[in-house]
């Protein structure tokens, strides 16, 4: 019987990349597999920070789940991240239910939050016609790039993370970059739920007119990893920052080079400059300062944007696929596309 295998490949963008192959292996087969690898498997994991598995007899949320559940059976459903997200199973969700031409720049699931997941996963059940990658970072590379009196300022600044909600009787807006109410970010229209909720999580709660709501937290903008004690980036700059978006469209538009690419990165780059003016950095809908509240230099905002891309690695989807990483030490983000596409995504505890 075929039985899954390691296997060192190149990404579409010639990086490389560790892979499990497995062609013709059913879903049970698969199970058995991981109970017998699984030290192997998780001195892998740490070790590239992200697997993609491939090939494998399998689709679906229920399939995914299972694997998943396989690999790290301390699968979570609690969510306190910006982007919607749709059910599909009680520990299975669409990725992302954001428009297709938003770009999610890389970053650590919910690596603003102390609760952050120690291991993340992504399944391909409608593989995109062209582009909607889902690449990959290695924070760990990404900190030892980062000049030195850039990584001073951050270890001794920190930073903070300001985010504003629209409530369930706010005015309708129109800013792109306004992802989801208060109310459906903690699952309750009970302000004293919220509040509870948040503190827990570290978060400061400030309640604005017209319904709506601020979330202010501090922390370290980098970890040391649990297992090989490396130094990762580990925070939300280059989301949160109210210049990043431009940022990162720019390079996107390197990499796509079509004409929605363009038109995009021109609209942001407009929106950033007019949001820039029109609010202060408490009022935009994201935003990150150093914890002193100081702004974070904007040049160091560029360089980080420039070595994520530099170290980025983009991968084609294919149905069927699995991606699994390790949220300590690797990002993901979500390049732009057009047409169908579905990735569904499950997380652990921390």
């Amino acid at each position: 019987m075929t039985k899954p295998f390691f296997a060192d490949a190149r990404s579409a963008n010639n990086k490389p990349i560790r892979v499990i192959e497995g062609q013709g292996v059913s879903l049970e087969a698969f199970k058995s597999w991981i109970a017998e690898q699984r030290d192997q498997i998780e001195i892998e994991w740490v070790r590239h920070g992200a697997l993609r598995f491939r090939g494998f007899d399998l689709l679906g949320a229920s399939d995914f789940e299972q694997v998943a559940m396989a690999l790290e059976p301390d699968l979570k459903n609690d969510y306190l991240g910006t982007s919607p997200r749709n059910a599909r199973s009680q520990y299975v969700f669409t990725a992302s239910e954001l428009p297709p031409f938003y770009p999610i720049a890389q970053h650590s699931e919910m690596s603003f939050l102390p609760s952050a997941p120690r291991k993340l996963f992504f399944h391909c059940t409608i593989a995109p016609g062209k582009n909607g990658e889902t690449p990959t970072v290695d924070w760990r590379a990404v900190w030892r790039d980062l000049p030195a009196e850039m990584r001073e300022t951050f270890a001794a600044r920190r930073v903070r993370n300001i985010r504003n909600y629209d409530g369930p009787d706010s005015p309708k807006g129109r800013d792109l970059w306004q992802l989801k109410r208060w109310d459906e970010l903690f699952s309750t229209t009970d302000t004293v739920l919220v509040e509870r909720k948040a503190e827990a999580q570290g978060l400061r709660c400030e309640w604005l007119a017209q319904g709506r709501l601020r979330l202010i937290n501090d922390q370290v903008a980098m970890r040391e990893h649990p297992v090989t004690g490396e130094t990762a980036w580990f925070n939300h700059t280059q989301v949160f920052h109210v210049a990043a978006a431009a940022l990162e469209y720019a390079y996107i538009l390197r990499h796509q080079k079509n004409p929605r690419a363009i038109f995009y990165w021109a609209l942001t780059s407009a929106l950033t400059t007019l949001k820039q003016r029109m609010k202060s950095s408490l009022e935009q809908p994201m935003h990150v300062t150093h914890a002193d509240g100081g702004e974070v230099d904007p040049r160091h905002v560029r360089i980080l944007v420039e070595t994520i891309w530099k170290h980025l690695v983009i991968e084609t989807w294919h149905e069927g696929d699995i991606l699994a990483i390790d949220n300590r030490s690797t990002g993901h983000g979500r390049m732009p596309f057009h047409g169908p596409r579905e990735v569904l995504v499950a997380w652990t505890g921390t």
